[in-house]
């Protein structure tokens, strides 16, 4: 059986019964345990999505199904779903079974979509490879050897290798984008405050942001349509009014394009995957758009300002685990001091424990005028640096990650190479932006290939229609 290459797909061949979800499902399934040793998922619900087609079946055949019928998607291991486990791939979670749901979750299941398990992440969304889940390192299905991107690489893996047909993840500094990059996927990170925070494991909560990996961009733009909103758990949420985002994926309007000049320059770039965006910018152009260079000052400043801020969020959010409210708890302890030490230091893995020192000394008494209150002020520069650019520009282009996936093991002895690694993405991260990496074909060695484009808060329609003209 082919790959299905859409919702839309799926949908007409159910409708011309062809297919049912049970069997579609069981598809799956038999994908899943063929790619056993990809180790992208960290559990399959194998009892709930059975339950769950043969009840979305039903609805087929009276006509009363929800708009995703007939998707089935994975979710990260950082997202909630009542009465399974969410680990956050870690083993300070291990076993934790979810009393309630995410506010995602609950929509995918409104829509009749069936949720087919919990995809293996990097621990508590931090890292950029998805080597450092409690799990084990996720293998890209091009090459196992080499890394899927993080740290929704589990997600990624799942579609990448035909597993589900699309894949919820977190994107907080490029963790949607940079594995569907490396996967040869679609991965969409919408506007800060697009889509409900609820019911998601926090990293980072001024950054943390859902969003989906596809292989097209209808099946993306139906699931934003699905999941954003208002929501009256999540505070952050923006209370605008959310489009219809299928139905404007045909605009042909020409877009004007901002090229950021010191990313494609960047010494740091793949040469194949420079050669590869500028052959794309030349097609833009061809077809009409305004591709234009502009300079962009703040391109050092970026990883610097994204992990002071985001480590200190962690330090504030990972605080709760503790060995007391829930999760890990070490059973020697002989006080409570030794109980806190104990359990965190059992719990968390060596990149979180990193993160969250890291946190802890840029927020300390004596450090956080010169760290944190700075990284503020340049978060603040860069996004009115972007605002500006945004007055005479539709589009922001740039390279996604410096390089293709490498091989599992090389960058994790050096943890600022690890970092570094996230130059590209994490612009549109510090200013809110919605933004959205897409496929440029493979380099000679057959490795996937990316492009970011991003736009103005809130105009992830324009974004999306842009995309599906530019992959089509």
């Amino acid at each position: 059986m082919k790959k299905y290459s859409s919702l839309k797909e799926i949908q007409t061949l159910v409708s011309q019964k062809q297919l049912t979800l049970p069997d579609l499902l069981a598809y799956y399934f038999k994908q899943i345990k063929n790619n056993e040793h990809l180790n992208a998922f960290n559990e399959v619900f194998f009892y709930s999505a059975e339950v769950q087609a043969d009840v979305v079946q039903k609805k087929i055949e009276e006509g009363t199904q929800g708009k995703l019928a007939g998707m089935i998607i994975g979710i990260k291991d950082n997202i909630c779903y009542k009465d399974h486990i969410v680990t956050a791939s870690s083993k300070m979670l291990d076993g934790f079974v979810s009393p309630y749901s995410s506010t995602v979750v609950q929509r995918l299941l409104q829509e009749d979509a069936i949720i087919i398990g919990r995809l293996n992440c990097d621990e508590f969304a931090m890292g950029g490879s998805n080597e450092t889940s409690y799990f084990g390192a996720v293998g890209n299905a091009v090459n196992p050897e080499l890394v899927p991107g993080g740290s929704s690489g589990g997600s990624a893996v799942a579609v990448q290798a035909d597993m589900c047909l699309a894949a919820l993840g977190t994107d907080t500094g490029g963790s949607v984008r940079q594995p569907a990059a490396f996967c040869g996927q679609i991965g969409l990170k919408p506007t800060y405050g697009r889509i409900s925070r609820y019911g998601v494991i926090a990293y980072a909560s001024s950054f943390d942001q859902v969003g989906p990996i596809t292989s097209s961009v209808e099946d993306a733009a139906l699931l934003l349509q699905v999941l954003a909103g208002a929501d009256d758990h999540d505070s952050t949420v923006s209370s605008l009014s959310v489009p219809d985002y299928p139905a404007h994926l045909n605009s042909s309007k020409k877009q004007k394009i901002a090229v950021l000049k010191e990313t494609v320059d960047s010494e740091a770039l793949d040469p194949e995957i420079k050669a590869a965006i500028l052959e794309s910018i030349e097609e833009l152009k061809a077809k009409g758009h305004t591709v234009e260079y502009v300079s962009f000052d703040l391109l050092d400043y970026l990883v610097p300002a994204y992990y002071i801020l985001t480590t200190a969020e962690a330090s504030s959010n990972l605080s709760r685990y503790d060995g007391v409210h829930y999760g890990h708890r070490n059973t020697e302890a002989k006080s409570l001091n030794e109980l806190y030490k104990l359990s965190r230091a059992e719990g968390f893995g060596d990149e979180v424990k990193r993160r969250i020192l890291l946190g802890t000394f840029v927020l300390s008494a004596g450090y956080y005028d010169a760290y944190y209150q700075k990284a503020q002020q340049v978060r603040r520069l860069i996004r009115e640096k972007l605002d500006v650019l945004f007055e005479d520009y539709d589009l922001i282009l740039s390279p996604v990650a410096p390089t293709p996936a490498f091989k599992i093991g090389d960058n994790m002895q050096d943890p600022l190479v690890m970092y570094m690694a996230d130059i590209f993405t994490v612009l549109p991260s510090l200013s809110g932006n919605p933004a959205i990496a897409l496929p440029l074909g493979n380099n000679e060695s057959g490795l996937p290939l990316s492009i970011q484009f991003i736009a103005k808060h809130f105009e992830e329609d324009q974004l999306l229609a842009f995309s599906h003209a530019f992959l089509s």
